[in-house]
């Protein structure tokens, strides 16, 4: 699959990071070299593969999940950037 400068331009926008012209064309081949590979990979045989559900056979290890008490607020809030009534406060991210 071959990306285009236009298209590579399309997702920068999307994610709101600023491209030369030449890092557009340079990422426009390195990400075509990606999917090229992820297509790779969909033509393997893996037919009677048994599914993993860790590459080393082990499984997960999991805490039990138990209520404790919180942290106050006021300690939480300490490390905020910004804060408003005992809340984060952020920067709005979507536009309109």
């Amino acid at each position: 699959m071959t990306l285009s400068k236009a298209d590579v331009d399309h997702v920068a926008r999307l994610a709101r990071i600023d491209l030369s012209e030449q890092e557009e064309i340079e990422l426009a081949k390195e990400l075509s070299a990606i999917l090229d590979y992820a297509s790779q990979l969909q033509e393997v045989d893996l037919d009677g593969v048994e599914p993993m559900s860790h590459v080393a056979g082990q499984q997960p290890v999991f805490r039990q999940d138990e209520p404790h008490e919180s942290l106050p607020s006021d300690i939480v809030l300490k490390n905020a950037p910004d804060a408003e009534d005992q809340q984060f406060k952020v920067p709005a991210i979507m536009e309109g």
